[in-house]
């Protein structure tokens, strides 16, 4: 088994030996220059996840901002070669070789970190930085005098770097190797035989380095050695190895240091020249020496990243070809010169407001090339955040939440994310990342008020929009989609759903009917307000709709009392002071308000200047004395109205009569005419009423003398000789023919005298004898009771009349 070998399985067993935790580090070991598509080892099988979680998890490999060499199959859960590596172009000299690359997986978030080593092969042959090198020697140069070679380069490492260097032909000179500090060698080429310019004026030599590859590759270079006269002292170095430092920033033309050689020899085979012949990469292109002081001059821009130190080999040469080696090892400082590089791995868009606390948002990798204190790296978030930095392993920052979150007062986030070294001054770098905080259904809709009262006319049309109701939900989208639900409840014994409806999205409430004030006069329901959250949330509120009165019934005559075949009428002595009571229309409005408020006008009069109506309180009275010219027939017409807009009213026919006794009324006294369809048979009528009347009067004469005896105390209660009418009291509501139409709910009686003139004309006089009338009708049927029958003879005496037509 090869080494290589074994060192792979070592690796992998390591690996596999680590992936116990979390963040599980796996290496691996693969030889550069490998084709693209190589396996290099499964991820999947050694990181102990199926391929559902890779592809689940979107796993990727994260390299920074480093080419990325390796790719990862989800499919097979392995990685493979992506590109071509070149060892020595990744790494140099540096050994052990390795790429560092991140597996990240997301939903949750978890990353991996993965070594890949690189491993050397034999690509690479020995190089030397000339084709020739050139020597002039004095030939008398003693034996063992020493001459230095150009190193030979090889990139590789290992048993493939350098190995061997071999000159031919050796008959003047051989090789010496010596060991130095950081286990290179200088090659030293020693003069073992004597040189003799008159034999031999040029040498030509070749020198090969050989590497210790498998297989071995060799590289070659001519040394072409001139013989000269007479410089036997070569110069001499006063240190082996010159050791300076220098910062990184220093600027082009500082001189890092001096070298000093000495040769004894006098004249010009004493002079020392300086030169700089290392093979180092990048060292002639950043420093220079001055051949005559030995002054080492930077000439470049130092980057302590790049490389950390240099060393510089100086050749001290006399005229005479003699020379001798130095080194200078430079050291370089680092100064704080580089801001920390900030990359996103992985990050969440949005984030529900009811996530638990330490919630990963966000992945950062974040890395600073500078050493020591100007390397180490710090994040802070920006202040009155509900989130906080947190570091992990590798150079990764985790953003989480510390604190409650709530859309309704935020409903996203510029996070900033500063991340400063240690250095002095100190650098940073910022990187603003957008969170949306998603929404959950955590607030129930509110009303504007905590109850509502709204008005409505009455007789309104159903479907009429009453009033709009409006709730506000402090959620989101379908969160705040509000419906609007009459909750079920009872009306005076109906369901509220009977009188109005609402509108489930705008909350416009409706009438379902047409209301009626006098019916009812207000009523309650209760709304509810639900959102279209999951599960819903809800409110409710009260809701009291007022009926407004309007002006929809007319006023009712509750007296005097007319029907369309009897006509009443009111006697009124000539003897009649100003201001007499005749009589006193009472009416009532089943309205309210001012809709209810009555005024009484005299429409129509037979003698308008004998009467008036009282305005408020519906009392007719006399205006002036009755003379004997006046007539004994007065006929009123009465309109009561109401205050309402438009106002409505209703009349009242009131039949007076201008008499001192019984007898001139039946003498001169006729009927009153009431309605036109009757005028066309008035003569049939007539003698048809005259005929009955007279009948039912001598009835009625002989049944009120009958009882006068049994009733004389009782009347004498009663009797009241030559007074003005009495006030007449409140009646319920009874509804007279007077232009209104209306149904009677109660009966009451009135005292009624009845008689027949030899006109055949009938008239029923009404007057209130106490506290009860009696009314006779046209069909002869007698109303009154027995016990109030023998109040006809007071009545005939008090000249109160009575005829029905």
């Amino acid at each position: 088994m090869s080494d290589i070998t074994m060192a792979r399985q070592v690796l992998l067993f390591i690996s596999v030996f680590s992936v116990s935790s979390v963040h599980t580090q796996v290496s691996y070991s693969i030889s550069e220059e490998m084709v693209k598509g190589s396996l290099v080892g499964n991820i999947a099988r050694d990181l102990g996840l199926d391929l559902k979680r890779l592809k689940s998890g979107k796993a990727r490999i994260y390299t920074g901002d480093s080419t990325e060499y390796i790719e990862l199959n989800k499919d097979r859960g392995v990685l493979l070669v992506k590109e071509r590596i070149d060892r020595e172009a990744l790494c140099g000299q540096i050994t052990p070789c390795a790429l560092h690359i991140q597996v990240v997986l997301e939903n949750p978030i978890e990353f991996y970190r993965v070594t890949v080593e690189i491993t050397d092969i034999n690509d690479n042959a020995p190089v030397f930085k000339k084709n020739e090198l050139r020597f002039e020697i004095s030939e008398t140069a003693t034996v063992g005098s020493k001459f230095v070679l150009d190193r030979a380069v090889d990139p590789d490492v290992g048993i493939n770097d350098l190995l061997n260097y071999s000159l031919k032909p050796t008959d003047h000179f051989h090789l010496q190797l010596d060991a130095q500090a950081d286990a290179s060698k200088k090659v030293l080429m020693i003069l073992q035989k004597p040189l003799d310019r008159e034999k031999q004026e040029e040498i030509s030599l070749l020198l090969t380095a050989v590497d210790g590859g498998d297989p071995q590759m060799s590289g070659t270079v001519h040394i072409l050695v001139t013989v000269l006269d007479a410089n036997d002292n070569s110069p001499v170095f006063t240190q082996a190895v010159y050791k300076t430092s220098v910062v990184e920033n220093s600027s082009p033309g500082t001189v890092i240091s001096t070298v000093n050689a000495t040769d004894r020899d006098r004249g010009l085979n004493g002079e020392v020249t300086y030169s700089i012949s290392s093979s180092m990469e990048g060292v002639l292109e950043l420093f220079k020496i001055n051949e005559k002081t030995g002054d080492i001059i930077l000439t470049g821009e130092l980057d302590y990243e790049r490389a950390k130190h240099y060393q510089i080999d100086i050749d001290a040469r006399d005229n005479g070809g003699l020379a001798d080696s130095s080194k200078v090892i430079v050291d370089i400082l680092d100064v704080n010169d580089n801001r920390p590089s900030i990359n996103l791995v992985s990050r969440s868009p949005s984030v529900a407001e009811n996530c638990p606390l330490d919630t990963v948002i966000a992945l950062l990798s974040v890395h600073d090339p500078d050493s020591a204190e100007n390397g180490e790296v710090k994040c802070t978030i920006n202040e009155n955040m509900h989130f906080t930095s947190k570091p992990t392993s590798n150079g990764f920052v985790s953003l989480v939440t510390n604190s409650n979150l709530d859309r309704e007062k935020e409903s996203g986030y510029d996070i900033i994310v500063v991340c400063a070294d240690e250095g002095a001054p100190s650098l940073s770098s910022s990187v603003t990342l957008s969170l949306q905080i998603s929404d959950v259904n955590d607030n129930a809709p509110v009303f504007d008020r905590s109850s509502y009262e709204a008005f409505i006319q009455e007789n309104n049309t159903p479907g009429f929009s009453i009033f709009i109701l409006k709730a506000r939900d402090a959620d989101w989208n379908q969160n705040a989609r509000i419906s609007y639900i009459l909750e079920d409840s009872m009306v005076n014994g109906v369901p509220a759903a009977t009188y109005v409806s609402v509108n489930a999205d705008s909350g416009v409430i409706h009438a379902v009917r047409s209301f009626d004030y006098e019916q009812i006069k207000d009523f309650q329901f209760r709304i509810k307000a639900q959102d279209g959250g999951s599960p819903p949330l809800s409110s409710n509120v009260s809701v009291k709709i007022m009926i407004q009165d309007q002006n929809d019934n007319a006023p009712q005559i509750l007296y005097p009392v007319q029907t369309g075949g009897t006509a009443v009428a009111e006697m009124v002595p000539r003897s009649a002071d100003v201001g007499y009571l005749v009589s006193k229309v009472v009416a009532v409005d089943v309205d309210s308000g001012q809709n209810a408020w009555l005024s009484y006008k005299l429409l129509k009069a037979t003698d308008r200047a004998l009467f008036e109506v009282g305005l408020q309180n519906g009392e007719i009275r006399t205006i002036r004395q009755v003379t004997d010219k006046d007539a004994v027939k007065q006929r009123l017409t009465v309109v009561v109205e109401d205050n309402g807009k438009p106002s409505r009213s209703a009349t009242v026919n009131v039949n007076v009569v201008v008499a001192d006794s019984f007898p001139e009324v039946l003498s001169e006294f006729t009927d009153f005419t009431h309605d036109k369809e009757y005028n066309e048979n008035l003569t049939f009528y007539l003698v048809l009423a005259l005929a009955v009347v007279s009948f039912l009067f001598i009835v009625s004469i002989i049944a009120i003398l009958s009882v006068k005896c049994y009733r004389w105390r009782q009347e004498r209660m009663f009797y009241k000789s030559n007074t003005n009418l009495p006030v007449i009291p409140y009646y319920p509501p009874l509804y007279a023919d007077a232009g209104v139409t209306g149904t009677l709910p109660h009966v009451y009686s009135y005292d009624v005298c009845r008689t027949t003139d030899s006109r055949k004309s009938d008239l029923t006089y009404v007057r209130p004898c106490s506290e009860s009338m009696i009314s006779l009708d046209t069909s002869g049927k007698q109303t009154l009771p027995h016990t109030e029958g023998e109040k006809l003879t007071r009545d005939i005496s008090d000249h109160q009349v009575s005829f029905s037509i």
